[in-house]
């Protein structure tokens, strides 16, 4: 039994049992990913994945367990892999952080600033994608923390952080007749052409829930993943805009106007996400308590304990 054999049956399940997928993945040959498989199968005594002649379709029962226990194994190479490093007084390495485009282009510059500052010597790899691909890096290891909404709660193989709340905030040309209203109301909101987050982005479910709630029909025109995208065409004259309150900056450069719409929609959390029983070195731990100041390191060991 070695390591790359469990890797070819994780990444199988990965690739939806495509080998030519996981061949590329493990940068091999898709006879030798075969071949990896079929000799860890001969070893356990029993078949991993179901086949439809020399096609992979599924994974068998027995399988199943044997695939948690893989993901395991390889968790806690990977675990050792990162000790092993921190005791020998490494201080270089590479963080990967999955984010969405708003924490990225807002909240992280300073974050990461400071993190330079102290660990020079450690690149920082930004991914920026959807919250569920975030948990999926995270889950898969290809990213040491993931920071997104709530959703990344929903993952039982995470354990995640709450950092800071926020509001929405609407963004408006100047002159516009809802800069005239005392406060705007749903209603008033609803009654024009609406610009904002594409769904499962950046709070997008409880604008969404607000209207629903309210039996308002909305008119959304248009939608993009990150907050400059939306203000953009909002500049335009395209419609009223929805975003991040943290997005306000880069309104105001656009010579938009923005209004407080935290009366109107719930508030959102952000939260960061570690895979649950990664060892995080020191630097990891670091970049967290820089996000969420507030978090203290016996928080965080007794969350990464009780799985959080």
């Amino acid at each position: 039994m070695n390591f790359q054999q469990l890797r070819s049956v994780r990444e199988a399940t990965r690739c939806g049992f495509n080998l030519t997928e996981v061949a590329t993945v493990l940068f091999t040959s898709q006879p030798g990913v075969s071949r990896q498989i079929r000799e860890l199968e001969d070893e356990l005594g029993v078949e991993i994945f179901q086949r439809n002649g020399k096609r992979l379709t599924g994974l068998t029962d027995p399988g199943k367990g044997i695939l948690a226990i893989v993901e395991r194994l390889l968790i806690e190479a990977d675990n050792l892999r990162q000790a092993s490093e921190e005791y020998a007084g490494k201080k270089s390495g590479t963080l990967t952080v999955a984010t969405t485009h708003t924490q990225a282009r807002y909240v992280l510059p300073r974050v990461v600033q400071a993190f330079r500052t102290a660990f020079p010597e450690v690149r920082i790899a930004l991914q920026q994608s959807s919250p569920e691909h975030i948990a999926e890096l995270v889950l898969s290891g290809k990213a040491d923390v993931g920071i997104a909404t709530e959703g990344l709660s929903q993952f039982d193989e995470l354990v995640s952080f709450p950092c800071y709340a926020w509001n929405h905030a609407i963004v408006v040309p100047d002159g516009h007749p809802l800069l005239a209203l005392p406060s705007v109301s749903l209603h008033d909101l609803g009654a024009y052409p609406l610009i904002t987050y594409d769904v499962g982005f950046t709070g997008r479910g409880h604008i969404d829930d607000a209207f629903r709630q309210a039996g308002i029909a909305t008119d959304i025109v248009l939608t993009a993943m990150d907050s400059d995208v939306i203000q953009q065409y909002v500049v335009l004259g395209m419609g009223v805009g929805i975003v991040a309150s943290m997005a306000i900056e880069a309104s105001q450069r656009n010579g938009l106007k923005t209004i407080v719409a935290s009366h109107l929609f719930a508030p959102n959390v952000t939260r960061l996400a570690v895979r649950r029983g990664a060892y995080l070195r020191t630097y990891t731990r670091d970049f967290i308590l820089q996000f969420a100041p507030e978090l203290t390191r016996v928080d965080m060991d007794e969350a990464m304990k009780n799985g959080g």
